[in-house]
């Protein structure tokens, strides 16, 4: 098998076909937000700076903008200098013919503009603003710069990542972003359906970047609340379940392994010609073995650094035991269950020829979310969308004016 290879269908209408989506968002919470709507069928124009357009194309691999061939996919971009005096009164017009907006302009700037959502709201009742940020638009720290890496540190999460005796670890990845992206497209289709469903009217949703991350870190309040205790960072290890962690093998990889149960843990030491800890006062229970995590980890590594990769995975998988490779990317895309599922898809691109994305994701039996443009060039739809509100004479005033 190989990677599939696909191509952009522009004939292909999702199920949220019909919803209009206007984007100010810059980075990643907001691009990967719209991102959800977009592969779902519905129409995400994002609203780009004259010549720069989103931050997001700045973020370049070998002088290409990856982040934004994968992220502006299925989007279309119109151009407008927000600084402009006309541009306040533009927006207004524009919201007219949208169902929801996204913004994630720094606090307040948008009421500075004239461009507030209660004046959106009076120009569309039925609107949806999304106004993504770090804090939130209320709270003491509102106003503050809204990065992923300060929720990151702020949620715990970065107290929680890592190893004890080293530094807490910030994830390699914009991880609150797209957590607040998820959030941001879930509530958003809540909303869409108070509107459809229910009789309900336009609202604001007050999508936080800080709030987003710290729901999926778990019950860490009720565990502070009920032992009094702030947990240590454990690196891959469980504080809950032991063995869990990744093991070297013979050949330099790692398998990973998570035993978070009695029964898989029993089969686990059976596996290995171990069955005698199944009865050992020391590693019968899983709070007995997390408290000899150490030892449990000697056993289990011990035995998994006798073997290589490929000969742990095999008998793992024979024994039924959970287990599996550490991959990096290379590894992933040769992976035949990936290959399969076209979790990873080859796009024609006007750049690279093509380039490799993920596809869209989860999968819809009977509406599938589809492919069915390249990201866009700044501007690249002024006409079309400027044209709806406007007529030729307008549009090219305030093309020739600097505008758009």
């Amino acid at each position: 098998m190989a990677i599939a290879r696909k191509d952009f269908d522009p004939s292909l209408q999702g199920p949220l076909r019909g919803i209009r989506v206007l984007d100010f968002s810059r980075l990643v919470a907001g691009n990967m937000l719209s991102l959800q709507l977009a592969d779902h069928g519905a129409e995400v124009v994002k609203v780009e700076q004259p010549g720069r357009g989103d931050t997001l194309r700045d973020w370049k691999e070998n002088g290409h903008s990856v982040y934004w061939k994968v992220y502006g996919r299925n989007k279309k971009s119109i151009s407008l200098d927000l600084k402009s005096p006309q541009a306040p009164g533009i927006i207004r017009d524009l919201v007219g013919g949208f169902d929801v907006v996204i913004e994630s302009f720094r606090h307040r700037a948008m009421e500075q503009m004239g461009i507030g959502p209660d004046r959106l709201l009076a120009a569309n009742p039925d609107l949806i603003v999304v106004r993504v940020s770090g804090f939130g638009q209320t709270g003491p720290y509102a106003p503050r710069p809204g990065f992923g890496t300060l929720v990151e540190a702020m949620s715990t999460f970065a107290d929680r990542n890592g190893f004890a005796d080293r530094e807490p670890v910030l994830p390699p990845l914009a991880l609150a972003d797209m957590m607040a992206g998820l959030y941001g497209a879930m509530a958003t289709m809540v909303a869409l359906r108070e509107i459809e469903h229910n009789g309900g009217k336009g609202q604001v949703i007050d999508l936080s970047l800080f709030e987003s991350i710290f729901t999926v870190l778990g019950p860490e309040a009720g565990i502070f609340n009920v032992t009094g205790k702030k947990r240590q960072r454990v690196g891959s290890a469980s504080e809950q379940s032991a063995p869990r962690n990744v093991y070297a093998t013979s050949d330099g990889g790692w398998v990973a392994i998570s035993a978070s149960t009695q029964r898989m843990t029993e089969r686990l030491f059976a596996a290995i010609g171990r069955a005698d800890l199944n009865e050992h006062p020391d590693f019968k229970t899983p709070a007995q073995r997390v408290a000899h995590r150490g030892e449990v980890d000697a056993i289990v590594g011990g035995w998994i650094g006798q073997r290589t990769l490929s000969e742990n995975i095999a008998f793992f998988e024979k024994v039924g035991v959970t287990a599996a490779p550490v991959y990096n990317i290379e590894q992933l895309l040769a992976d035949p269950h990936v290959q399969a599922r076209e979790m990873v898809v080859e796009m024609p691109d006007d750049e690279l020829g093509t380039i490799l994305m993920n596809g869209p994701a989860p999968k819809l039996s009977g509406t599938p979310a589809g492919l069915r443009t390249p990201a866009p060039a700044i501007g690249q739809h002024n006409d079309e969308i400027y044209g709806r509100f406007y007529p030729q004479d307008r549009i090219a005033a305030l093309k020739a004016e600097g505008v758009i």
